[in-house]
């Protein structure tokens, strides 16, 4: 018996010698190209509703609770689950660089905290994700052992989840709106002039169709002794795809109850007022539709609904700026979470 006690106790020792051993980190990596730009990618990955999408985690659980707090995205955004099969636990943001990384702590502060990480690298019209794994179980012997079945098990999952990241990134609009300043803001509304009016789909078209209204606009301030409060606007209403329609409208002062309201011609409203994201474009009116596409798509990216007509205002007087230097805000109504 004596025996058998010190050929246990000295098993023991050694399984205790091997697992001091082995590396108290494990780490896995994985990585797979995605046909879709960094900006679209990134979007995915930096905001745990967005993630919620595409996580191999995600339909495993059906029943579990997904709670999430702090930031919306980015660094501080935390997201706690609560499941049967999942268990509980939580995850936060540590790191967010635009386009480029995104770093996760998970469960910080508990036994066997760990940590994930996105790395993005721009291709050519691609992005190269890498999505990372790292844990430290520091004098956790039976963490150590496991370490390396762990790995496997994360790693097949990491592959699972790139591929749905993959799926999802590359179903979105292609548009590259990494390179745009999209500004969250809220309006107020303005007293504004407008006549309805359609044209052509095109530059030149549009142009024209503006320039006119704006004369009647500008002679309908006149007669009723108004005056402009601001840039010329137009508002989308309707695109068919062979013709656009739109209000032109001019923000003006000195409203009373004597002036025409709803008149055959110009007429009188208020423009939107809430949450909007805001765009500033510089350059010629032609490449306004670029500008618009690169909004849709960041739109699409970050699952933000629109709540409105978006609408264009004309800072600078193109008769006295270079087109190269036009100024024009361009805003889009949206819902918030």
């Amino acid at each position: 018996m004596q025996k058998v006690i010190y050929g246990m106790g000295a098993f023991l020792a050694l399984l205790i010698i091997i697992g001091f051993a082995l590396p108290r980190t494990n780490q896995v990596e994985v990585s797979t190209e995605i046909d879709a730009h960094p900006a679209t990618v990134f979007a995915l990955v930096n905001d745990f509703r967005r993630f919620a999408l595409w996580s191999p985690w995600a339909h495993t659980d059906p029943n579990a609770r997904f709670l999430y707090s702090g930031a919306i995205r980015g660094e501080g955004a935390i997201v706690t689950w609560d499941g049967t099969i999942l268990g509980t636990g939580n995850q936060v943001i540590t790191e967010s660089r635009p386009y480029e990384y995104v770093g996760i702590a998970m469960s910080p502060g508990e036994p066997g905290e760990a940590k994930s990480w996105f790395r993005l690298t721009r291709g050519v019209g691609t992005t190269i994700v890498t999505w990372g794994f790292e844990a430290d179980y520091g004098m956790n012997l039976v963490g150590r052992y496991f370490a390396s079945m762990l790995g496997g098990v994360v790693a097949r999952d990491y592959e699972i989840g790139l591929t749905a990241l993959q799926d999802l990134a590359e179903s979105l609009p292609g548009a590259d709106f990494g390179d745009i300043k999209i500004e969250h803001i809220v309006v107020e509304a303005l007293d504004i002039a407008y006549l309805p009016a359609t044209s052509r789909p095109e530059p030149a078209a549009i142009a024209e169709a503006l320039g006119k209204a704006y004369f009647q606009i500008l002679s309908f301030i006149d007669t009723q002794n108004l005056s402009d409060a601001g840039a010329p606007l137009s508002i989308t209403r309707n695109f068919n795809g062979a013709e656009l329609a739109f209000d032109a409208g001019i923000p003006v002062r000195g409203l009373s109850a004597d002036t025409p309201r709803n008149s055959a011609g110009v007429k009188i409203t208020q423009t939107y007022a809430g949450p909007v994201i805001r765009v500033r474009h510089i350059g010629s009116y032609r490449l306004l539709t670029t500008t618009h596409r690169k909004i849709s798509a960041y739109l699409a990216a970050l699952g933000i609904e629109r709540d409105g007509a978006a609408w264009e205002s004309y800072v600078s007087d193109p008769g006295n700026v270079p087109e190269n230097e036009l100024l024009t805000y361009v805003y889009y109504p949206i819902k918030t979470n």
